[in-house]
């Protein structure tokens, strides 16, 4: 039998109620306990906040999704594996979890938050945390098309730091993005418009691929549209070994001849979206760079150590993050630490003006908590982060031993 999640939600100014037949099935635990094991990890935490993820499932069909790594790829159609309160719970009730401070990620890995069925589930999330009085940053990642209904429903909340993240790539290829970049476009100068606005917008120009949407006018085309967002971040492609698989067995062009654990943005193909946007205050290399700058706040991931990081920040925005950077002390850093017991073996090898160096962590998750909660640097020295490469992989940078 299959079950079906129907709910309603009030707004609690107007007390007005909206019945809404949500058809997004609601999986049997058996049907759980079959899955992947990632993809039983509803809340898990990714480099830009904690992600939340009990809906699950995608027909967009893009060919680098995340959803390859998760052994999600086949499922097409979105699924629950809990109500939409259980999953705030859940949120909320982490060990990761601080109120006001943990960044949050909505429905990011394994569906489109705006999917017209998976939508309703978006918006009863959202008024779930804002009603707590809980202010915390979330990101919401979207290709889909947007509504004049939507800017009403976000300006309701009260409290959250709501960004629209606005996927897009100008790819044509469909074999690789087969849903148009042109609608993401659209959406993005939409729910830009209004001059009175409660969350912000972010041009998410992402992924940058040479040969695939790196011509002159691919950057032109982007550079026009950053004009109608708060800020623009441009990232280049995960290409894990799970995507490349894929494209092998599907015939499409691979476009590295080797994968990384990081994103890969070419040296060359960086210096040509900065010159594209020479000039430009509101364009930043992190995501939380920039989602940072458009609510007017310091980065919360504290980059702002990385100093090559910060050469095309405006200088209101370097004085934010100035204002905000401390350099913790060791005893500090293991204070935080010492209530995840997945850092029961971390050691701190080196803490600079940059970063803090750890060991020990078997896990990525961690160390996203730590950076978090000290709004500083915190990275594994198993995979070091080399001067001018940004956090990336190194494939297509010249003289830099190969980690990734």
């Amino acid at each position: 039998m299959t079950i079906y999640l129907t709910s309603g939600f009030a707004h609690p100014a107007t007390s007005e109620a909206s019945h809404v037949i949500r058809p997004v099935p609601l999986l049997s635990q058996d049907q759980i306990g079959r899955l992947p094991a990632r993809a039983r990890e509803v809340v898990e935490y990714r480099k830009s906040g904690l992600s939340l993820n009990h809906i699950q499932g995608c027909p967009l069909g893009c060919a680098y999704c995340i959803r390859h790594t998760y052994g999600l790829w086949d499922q097409n159609q979105p699924r629950a594996l809990m109500t939409d309160a259980h999953a705030v719970e859940e949120l909320v009730g982490h060990r990761y979890f601080q109120p006001h401070v943990t960044p949050i990620q909505l429905l990011n890995r394994a569906t489109e938050p705006f999917l017209p069925i998976v939508r309703p589930h978006t918006l009863a999330v959202l008024d779930d945390l804002d009603d707590r009085g809980l202010t915390n940053h979330v990101l919401i990642i979207t290709r889909h098309q947007l509504t004049p209904d939507d800017i009403d429903r976000l300006n309701r909340l009260r409290h959250l730091k709501v960004t629209l993240l606005f996927t897009y790539s100008g790819i044509a290829d469909q074999r690789v993005e087969p849903y148009p970049s042109h609608v993401a476009a659209d959406s993005l100068k939409l729910m830009s418009a209004p001059l009175r606005r409660r969350y912000r917008t972010v041009l998410y120009w992402r992924p940058l691929v040479p040969g695939l949407n790196d011509t002159a006018e691919h950057l032109a085309a982007a550079h026009e549209l950053s004009s109608h967002a708060d800020a623009t971040v441009f990232t280049g492609l995960f290409y894990r070994d799970q995507i490349a698989d894929y494209y092998k067995a599907n015939g499409i062009p691979e476009p590295y001849d080797d994968t990384a654990r990081r994103k890969i943005v070419p040296e060359t193909l960086e210096r040509r979206v900065l010159d594209t946007f020479a000039g430009s205050p509101r364009l930043f290399r992190k995501t939380s760079c920039a989602v940072s700058y458009a609510h007017g706040l310091p980065d919360y991931n504290g980059h702002y150590g990385i100093r090559e990081l910060c050469d095309i920040c405006p200088v209101r925005q370097l004085e934010l993050c100035a204002s905000a950077h401390q350099v913790p002390t060791s005893s500090r850093l293991r204070r935080i630490a010492s209530v995840l017991p997945e850092a029961g073996a971390l050691e701190v090898v080196d803490i600079t003006d940059r970063a803090a160096v750890v060991s020990g962590l078997e896990v990525e998750q961690p160390r996203y908590h730590l950076q978090h909660a000290l709004g500083f640097q915190v990275h594994d020295g198993r995979h070091p982060h080399h001067a001018h490469r940004h956090g990336r992989a190194d494939i297509g940078w010249k003289d830099t031993p190969h980690d990734d």
